[in-house]
């Protein structure tokens, strides 16, 4: 039997049809049977003990400039629907952390996915430090003491925002690097948050590897190279996606992590691999999965909703 599905994401009109995983996602529900309905974060409300969104029904055909079509607007209540994705890209920020706390309203009655309080509680660079032996050195702080006593044991560095996404604000620092402190007044002068810094891994000149979990059981990799002179591995940087075999070590670091990420039911998740280090687990928005299925054949938004009709029925 057909699902009433409501995808939160950016405007659904300025996707690359060719490249996007929430717009694949869409596609395989449409294909079976599901019925699609599209809003943007601002359209979500609370209004007198409802969850309401303002959007329009629509229907999708991968044809690049005419992907879409929309129904008339209309709002609608979101406890009527039987899936809610939660899809938009982050910065995950006061305004995204307000829709998990409006989506738990209405979950599990209404299956949101991924799970939103666990998306809230786990963003991609904070659930990683549950298992700090399979991450490289990493440290969190809002101190240049500590940053510049991370850089003394550990030599070059990553230092990115916490809650930063895409590559944005990300830079290598080598041990002689003179910009770590105007780099820490610049991040604190524009955010009240913590920094993250890592030690440089140069394994990432061969790739980023991106490991794609359904519901906590790996399914398929791609690596993303950098652009030559570029340290970020973000495809939207210029990072060239390849195939990439899982190894004995992703399968390791995935059999560590799939219980949590089922648990907190985080059905569709994308983790970084450099080398054998687990750097990110991603939960807000993780992509590749269009990449997989070009590289590998693999059908990944077909194993993602194989796993959410199965909580839907309980299983």
């Amino acid at each position: 039997m057909g699902l009433n599905v409501a995808f939160q994401m950016d405007p659904i009109t300025g996707v690359n049809i060719d490249a996007d995983s929430t717009f694949r996602l869409a596609i395989e529900a449409q294909e079976r049977g599901h019925r699609l309905f599209h809003y943007t974060p601002d359209g979500l409300s609370y209004q007198e003990g409802r969850v309401m969104a303002r959007g329009a029904f629509m229907e999708l055909r991968r044809i690049r400039g005419n992907h879409v079509t929309f129904g008339p607007e209309e709002v609608v209540d979101l406890s009527t629907m039987d899936v809610v994705w939660l899809r938009q890209d982050p910065p995950f920020d006061m305004g995204y952390i307000t829709t998990t706390h409006l989506l738990e309203m209405i979950h599990p009655h209404t299956l949101v996915v991924n799970d939103p309080v666990s998306v809230r509680n786990a963003p991609e660079k904070l659930l990683v430090l549950r298992f700090p032996d399979l991450t490289p050195p990493t440290a969190i702080a809002r101190d240049l003491a500590t940053l510049r006593a991370f850089r003394e044991r550990h030599g070059d560095i990553i230092l990115k925002p916490l809650y930063g996404n895409g590559g944005a604000g990300v830079f290598k620092l080598a041990m002689d690097d003179g910009n770590l402190a105007s780099l820490f007044e610049l991040f604190t002068s524009m955010s009240r948050e913590p920094i993250i810094v890592q030690k440089y891994l140069p394994e990432v000149r061969s790739g980023d590897k991106r490991v794609i979990l359904v519901d906590g059981e790996p399914v398929g990799a791609i690596n993303r190279v950098p652009a030559a002179g570029e340290t970020r591995s973000n495809m939207h940087v210029g990072g060239r996606p390849e195939p990439a075999p899982l190894t004995e070590r992703d399968r390791a670091i995935c059999a560590r992590i799939g219980p949590v990420l089922r648990e907190k039911g985080l059905i569709f998740v994308g983790i970084d691999v450099i080398g054998d280090w687990l750097t990110e687990i991603n939960v807000t928005s993780p992509t590749g999965i269009q990449e997989l299925e070009r590289f590998e054949g693999t059908n990944a938004a077909r194993l993602i909703w194989e796993a959410v009709e199965r909580r839907r029925r309980g299983g």
